[in-house]
């Protein structure tokens, strides 16, 4: 007569599980929905016209103009600014990596003086934002010519995004075990060759992770472009799109348009890289 009883004493946990099952389905839905919904309402401004834009009857366009899409590439250099994104974006990231790679390997394995004052200044220098700076950043970088160049955004973007790269790789350093180096060694590898050999493939998700955030801070950027940059054909993308923000009026479907091309590189880039993000935060957490 027990194992009736059993079975019944079974049954409201089932049901429960059930029941936080289709919550939590109805909770990411939502999530879903509320994440993505601006990426929606911003493709169907893009296919409208004027008229229907500021009439704000539906969401939804009446005519669908995909030509808008096309229009756009003649009313303004869209492919150069693109290109200058690219551009500036690789090269802050290159270098960022390039620097940082060496520095979080040394905060991670070596003991040396003053090394907590380093890492507690690497975590100040992360409260101030651009836009504080932008004074002291004109100031220096107009001495040396580099205030309407790439290669200025190229740089500032890459030391800002310089203590980030520091901080989640010696993370993910801290996480590997030094007796896989210390073997290398012992096979005659030295201290640059096991770290490139050894240590390098195994941080592969939190190098991938890192860099992924580096060129999206980097593409994204705005403030210090807008600032810095006067010549048309050398703006990046973010400050290129305000050629459809006229003086009087602003032309949203264009606009819209011109922001959604902006986008595609990064998703691209996300959708490469999905596989390792999660694992590569993860071991970027590792505290020491």
């Amino acid at each position: 007569m027990a194992a009736p009883s059993a079975t019944v004493a079974k049954k409201p946990v089932s049901v429960k599980k059930a029941v936080l099952r289709v919550l939590l389905y109805f909770v990411v839905l939502d999530v879903c929905v509320i994440t993505l919904y601006p990426y929606f309402a911003m493709l169907c401004t893009a296919l409208k016209n004027r008229v229907e834009i500021f009439s704000g009857n539906t969401i939804l366009p009446v005519t669908a103009l995909w030509s808008n899409f096309i229009d756009i590439w003649s009313r303004a250099p869209i492919a150069q600014y693109m290109l200058n994104s690219v551009l500036i974006a690789s090269g802050s990231t290159l270098i960022a990596m390039l620097c940082g790679i060496p520095a979080a390997y040394a905060l991670a394995r070596m003991k040396f003086k003053g090394q907590t004052a380093f890492l507690g200044f690497v975590i100040i220098s992360q409260m101030f934002a651009p836009v504080v700076l932008l004074v002291g950043i004109y100031q220096v970088m107009q001495p040396m010519h580099l205030t309407d160049s790439l290669l200025g955004l190229v740089l500032i973007n890459a030391s800002f995004n310089q203590a980030f790269t520091i901080w989640l790789l010696r993370g993910t350093f801290m996480g590997i075990s030094a007796e896989m180096e210390q073997a290398a060694t012992i096979d005659g590898c030295n201290r640059v060759q096991a770290m490139l050999r050894v240590l390098l493939p195994v941080a592969a998700p939190g190098i991938v992770t890192t860099l992924i955030f580096i060129f999206i801070n980097a593409w994204n950027e705005y403030t210090v472009a807008l600032c810095l940059i006067s010549t048309d054909t050398l703006k990046p993308m973010t400050v290129g799109i305000n050629t459809f923000n006229g003086y009087n009026m602003i032309e949203w479907q264009y606009l819209f348009a011109a922001s959604i091309f902006a986008i595609i590189p990064v998703v691209i880039l996300f959708m490469c890289i999905e596989k390792n993000l999660v694992s590569g935060l993860a071991s970027g957490g590792v505290k020491g």
